[in-house]
């Protein structure tokens, strides 16, 4: 048994100033290479509170993927399902303000097309098994679809997270199948073409609790940086979370971190309050932190009855 994630792998280029950042001029500071992608991410902060994901996904038959699948293999990541093509990660540029925060970024992303022939001659053997399942919905429809299919099949809960919001917001169908969809404000917006980000957590509360009802979507997640984050369900659950008040070093993949914790949350029967908690608690440990610096969590840290695998 496992959280399975499916989701694709980037190399990230990250370059921060050594003092405020000029927007138009050049910025003297240090440029970092580090193993990024949502589903990566999500997998190896899943793989930090000691549980053991599989990760369905693509690297390429370069040294650079070699070593993506090795860092993997150490945190115990299931990594069997793992491709090795050509060109099989993507590319993400980005440069940080003096704060932390992302001021800009390009991506490259890349072709998972090969996981639909995957997914059709293993499909059963990744899921059959699975806790649950967290899935890129921006990934190709065709992948989204046997996802999907196969959680049918084996009544296994689907956790939605976003890379690109604009593919997300054209897969609102998609949606109504995914038992929680976690994004931040500004995916909010695109995703109800509206632009949340002055509003209140509590007026955004009532706000997504509203959306969600209308676009059917079982249940949503919002996390609005350093305000925290908001949630509600179609159950009628719903509220605000506050966030972690933490030194930051850097805000990339706190999101990602905090999709895991949700993920992790409701996987092992915690209240959509209790995830969010949990999340919020992951995304407070990887923004202060080095890339080389790993936090590690017992699952009893989180309340969760759950047998470490060996």
């Amino acid at each position: 048994m496992a959280i399975v994630v499916v989701g694709a792998v980037f190399v990230d280029i990250k370059g921060f100033p050594d003092d405020v950042y000029n927007p138009v001029g050049r910025n003297a500071g240090r440029v970092e290479t580090v193993h990024g992608g949502v589903g990566r991410n999500v997998a190896e902060d899943i793989a930090n509170v000691e549980l053991r994901p599989k990760f369905v996904s693509m690297v390429d038959d370069t040294a650079s993927g070699a070593e993506v699948l090795h860092k993997l293999q150490n945190h115990k990541v299931n990594t069997d399902y793992v491709l090795t093509r050509p060109d099989g990660m993507g590319l993400w540029l980005a440069v940080f303000d003096n704060t932390g925060d992302l001021a800009g970024s390009i991506s490259k992303r890349p072709n998972m097309d090969a996981l639909i022939g995957l997914l059709d001659e293993k499909g059963d053997e990744i899921f059959r098994d699975a806790d649950s399942i967290v899935v890129e919905v921006d990934m190709d429809k065709e992948i989204i679809k046997r996802i999907l299919h196969y959680a049918e099949k084996y009544h296994v809960k689907v956790y939605g997270v976003v890379s690109n919001m604009a593919i997300a917001s054209q897969r609102r169908d998609f949606l109504q199948s995914i038992d929680c969809f976690v994004c931040n404000v500004c995916e909010a917006g695109i995703l109800f073409v509206d632009d949340f980000t002055q509003l209140s957590p509590e007026a955004l509360t009532d706000e997504l609790a509203q959306r969600i009802a209308k676009a059917q979507i079982p249940a949503m997640v919002v996390t609005m940086g350093s305000r925290g984050a908001v949630y509600a369900s179609q159950n009628g659950e719903r509220g605000y979370y506050p966030p972690e008040t933490v030194a930051v070093r850097d805000t990339s993949g706190a999101g990602d971190a905090f999709c895991a914790g949700v993920a992790i949350g409701l996987t092992y029967g915690k209240t959509l309050r209790e995830a969010v908690k949990i999340g919020t608690h992951l995304a407070a440990s990887v923004i202060m932190i080095s890339e080389s610096t790993c936090p590690r969590f017992l699952p009893s840290e989180f309340g969760l009855d759950v047998k470490i695998a060996e």
